[in-house]
């Protein structure tokens, strides 16, 4: 996203706040990525309403923003709909990623920003959508790749999968948010420091510029191109007295 387009959502995310306090309703966003959500968080002192933030489970990267007047006196609910996704016949589905899912979705002429995470784990799907086009996607998706496959509307309460992890551990020498970069990504520690001070590191969904952070068992590191990893903390010691460390990589 370019500098123009990044000013463009700025003031985007300025107008609908205004409109939603002198409308006085609820207004939203589309789905947004952790890059727009950092561009809305550096605007968030120049909103005229209040703000919330989901994306339809608790652990969503990709999130809608709520713009809430202050004289809000009526309930709303995010429009959010969560699709599963399941082969039509188990013996005959393929083993399919989460390109595969969104390559699929986004050839019904549906546009990202109108689609949320995606959870995929062996033949069970879960897809976040905005409400407006859940009823179209249930209709038309038909097929991944060469898998039939059955979309139904479920609760995010009934979720039967969370995001698939695989744990891995590391050694360094501190917890500074650069050296965890360098052991988790593989790249020297220059390079993460680089990535840390060009915006590319967000901890819990929030970018930080500051290769000294000290990461907490549980934070969420996402490294923008790369993926998102939760640092679990520590499992002991090597003899040098360098620390032995737990992270899961997202997959």
């Amino acid at each position: 996203m370019g500098s123009k387009e990044e000013t463009l959502l700025a003031k985007r995310f300025v107008d609908l706040s205004r409109q939603a306090q002198q409308k006085n309703i609820v207004l939203f966003s589309d789905f947004l990525n952790l890059n727009e959500l950092n561009i809305f968080r550096q605007q968030s002192s120049e909103l005229y309403s209040d703000f919330e933030l989901y994306g339809g489970y608790e652990l969503s990267e990709r999130q809608m923003i709520a713009f809430l007047p202050d004289a809000l006196c009526y309930d709303w609910n995010f429009p959010i709909c969560c699709l599963e996704i399941t082969p039509s016949n188990a013996r005959f589905a393929e083993n399919l990623s989460h390109r595969d899912v969104l390559g699929s979705l986004m050839s019904l002429g549906i546009e990202r920003s109108m689609l949320g995470d995606i959870l995929v784990d062996e033949t069970l799907i879960y897809a976040f959508c905005q409400e407006k086009i859940a009823g179209y996607l249930m209709e038309n998706l038909g097929r991944i790749r060469h898998t039939a496959v059955l979309a139904k509307q479920v609760m995010p309460k009934d979720l039967k999968i969370e995001p698939k992890k695989e744990s891995a551990q590391g050694i360094i020498s501190s917890n500074r948010l650069d050296g965890v970069i360098a052991c988790i990504c593989r790249v020297s520690r220059s390079q993460a420091s680089q990535w840390v001070h060009s915006g590319r590191i967000f901890i819990n969904n929030r970018v930080t510029l500051q290769a000294a952070y000290e990461c907490k068992p549980m934070d969420i590191i996402s490294v923008r191109s790369l993926g998102r990893f939760r640092f679990l903390g520590h499992s002991g010691e090597t003899r040098k007295g360098r620390l032995k460390i737990q992270f899961e990589k997202y997959l």
